[in-house]
């Protein structure tokens, strides 16, 4: 049975004003207003050619494959733009303060997103050395990043505090390290304080973040000492709240129950003489991955959080904070595909097919993680019927590398190029070298053109930082 909503919404676009200019294989470019990009299962850009080859950003899939290898991570600049215009507008429509969107980078981070995003007038949330240090190269300013993490080192914080990022402090720990390494008669540190709202939401365990038993945040109970510590330290500055409820959420409730708890600690912080001007209420928003997922688009969610946030404040007659959210999944993930090749074929009679590719669990870790589900077509044949159910396995040495079961496709043969849909999030900022595979390469495609942004790990690559002793060198 066919995919009904990938093949309904290539249809659209087929019959749309972009029909022509597809047809004759010219550069052309997405309507935004489609739909939110979180609630498609491709690309917005997504479309066929003449002969019904899946194109993304005006390029052939099968020729990326053939051009780059596989398996390639596709990237589509159109999707991405998309999506951030769509948190950027609707902030700016439905939040009556100031506002500003920070992209999580966890779920993507290269030079090419974080100069993408800060173009497109966002900020970025970072929780590593190499996170800050990627989005700072990337051109994104430094007074518009935020320092996550629950273990940071003092190298961490230091970087943090030299270029200006706001420190998220998540324990006592970052306390103590901070008064320790911020030099005496220099200017505080930027912070905002990270504590844990006691809100549970319908998501993975692994992905909950808000509720109390989390390794994230001051506990409720601790937010009051926390504060009245920090009134009188030279050293600090607080200037935001933070609190985070978890990942890939399809509710709205939990986010408008956030927005009175976060009201409530700024009160607080504002009453002890904290000038916190900054509300976070992290990120969170899911997107669709298969057919039956139904995610809130970007503008429902950006307004139940505006209107709850203003609500709650001006309900304590509180001045209006700047608010800050993280979009990571929502903002990237649609965006991006993964192309693999299909190689060896195992049929189990009467049991089950395993239809092998040239990728699997280092490349894509969340279906042995999370038991995420994905949809997934065949780039030339993504509208021919399906004739077979196969579990589509990947190359390692793991009876659980398996990226889909039950995948109904068409008869494959060896050569054939897989798409696997949504795999702009977590694939590549998760991917290992497990079993010594070189990780993938990443391309970004825009009106008919491919720029290489991640070059494919090469064998030596993976040798660099081998160290074989001398005394095993003198072994015969």
């Amino acid at each position: 049975m066919l995919d009904r909503t990938i093949d309904s919404y290539i249809a659209f676009l087929r019959r749309s004003v972009l029909s022509q200019t597809i047809t004759n294989n010219q550069p052309f470019e997405a309507n935004c207003e489609f739909e939110s990009p979180n609630r498609n299962l491709a690309p917005v850009t997504s479309t066929l050619d003449s002969q019904h080859r899946l194109m993304v950003g005006g390029c052939r899939l099968s020729e990326l494959a053939q051009r780059y290898g596989t398996p390639l991570y596709v990237l589509d600049e159109t999707t991405l733009r998309c999506a951030c215009r769509a948190y950027r507008e609707a902030l700016q429509q439905h939040y009556p303060g100031p506002s500003l969107p920070l992209y999580a980078s966890k779920a993507n981070s290269s030079l090419m997103l974080s100069s993408l995003v800060a173009s497109e007038g966002f900020g970025l949330d970072a929780v590593s050395a190499c996170e800050m240090l990627t989005a700072l190269q990337g051109g994104m300013p430094g007074q518009r990043m935020v320092l996550h993490g629950n273990n940071k080192s003092d190298e961490e914080l230091l970087l943090a505090y030299r270029n200006n990022v706001t420190i998220v402090v998540d324990n006592q720990h970052d306390l103590e390290r901070l008064e320790v390494l911020i030099p005496k008669d220099s200017p505080p540190a930027r912070l905002m304080l990270r504590f844990t709202p006691g809100i549970e939401c319908h998501t993975h365990d692994y992905i909950r973040t808000g509720h109390l038993d989390s390794k994230f945040g001051f506990d409720p109970d601790q937010l009051a000492p926390v504060l009245q510590q920090l009134v009188k330290q030279p050293w600090a500055q607080l200037t935001g709240l933070h609190a985070h409820i978890g990942s890939q959420i399809f509710e709205l409730e939990p986010h408008r129950d956030l927005a009175a708890v976060m009201a409530d600690a700024l009160k607080l912080a504002r009453d002890l003489g904290h000038p916190v001007e900054d509300l976070n209420v992290g990120g969170g928003l899911g997107i669709r991955y298969v057919e039956t997922d139904d995610p809130p688009t970007i503008q429902q969610w950006v307004q139940v959080i505006a209107d709850a946030v203003t609500t709650a404040c001006r309900s304590r007659d509180l001045k209006l904070p700047r608010l800050l959210c993280e979009p990571g999944r929502s903002l990237v993930a649609t965006a991006g595909v993964t192309l693999y090749s299909v190689g060896s074929r195992k049929t189990i009679p009467n049991v089950r097919t395993y239809v092998a590719i040239d990728g699997g669990m280092s490349d894509n870790p969340r279906p042995i993680t999370y038991q995420s589900l994905y949809t997934a077509k065949l780039a030339d044949r993504p509208l021919e019927d399906a004739n077979e159910t196969v579990n589509l396995v990947g190359k390692h040495c793991e009876s659980g590398d398996v990226l889909l079961k039950d995948l109904a496709l068409p008869q494959t043969t060896s050569g054939d190029v897989v798409v696997v849909f949504a795999t702009g999030a977590y694939n590549a900022s998760m991917s290992s070298n497990y079993n010594r595979i070189p990780r993938p390469a990443a391309v970004l495609v825009h009106d008919g053109l491919s720029e290489l942004v991640q070059k494919r790990e090469q064998p030596d690559d993976l040798l660099r930082y081998d160290v074989l002793p001398e005394r095993f060198q003198q072994l015969d």
